[in-house]
């Protein structure tokens, strides 16, 4: 059974709530989970304690049996010093869900960088 690491919402509307859980992966979001490990308080001041709390011993447990964070719960981690691999943020190194969303800039760039390789390649055998 795969597992994941990852928060299940509880909160009431405009008052989110997390709960950090293991779940099995094909569960719903806020569906049935393994075991509850911690909780996530988006309302509170970033530097408050109470913020994101969790149990590191059973954290390190669930990772050690092979259970995957997602990115959200990967950055909690990181920042508290239980995992030391980098987390790979979507926005950041995956890009965009769908490529047909991207901005037009963007579109011209990706065109730019895919067509440049072809004209560097033509440019030393047209010089002999």
């Amino acid at each position: 059974m795969a597992t994941k690491i990852r928060l299940a919402k509880t909160g009431a509307k405009k008052r989110p709530f997390y709960r950090i859980v293991v779940a099995d992966q094909r569960s719903p979001r806020d569906g049935r989970f393994i075991e509850k490990l911690g909780t996530y308080n988006p309302k509170l001041p970033k530097d408050s304690a109470e913020r994101v709390v969790f149990n590191k011993e059973r954290v390190e447990h669930w990772l050690s049996t092979g259970a995957q964070p997602t990115d959200r719960v990967a950055r909690f981690l990181r920042a508290a010093g239980v995992i030391k691999t980098a987390a790979v943020y979507r926005n950041e190194e995956k890009g965009p869900k769908r490529p047909d969303k991207l901005r037009k800039h963007q579109v011209k760039e990706v065109a730019a960088e895919t067509v440049a390789p072809v004209e560097e390649a033509a440019t030393p055998s047209a010089e002999a």
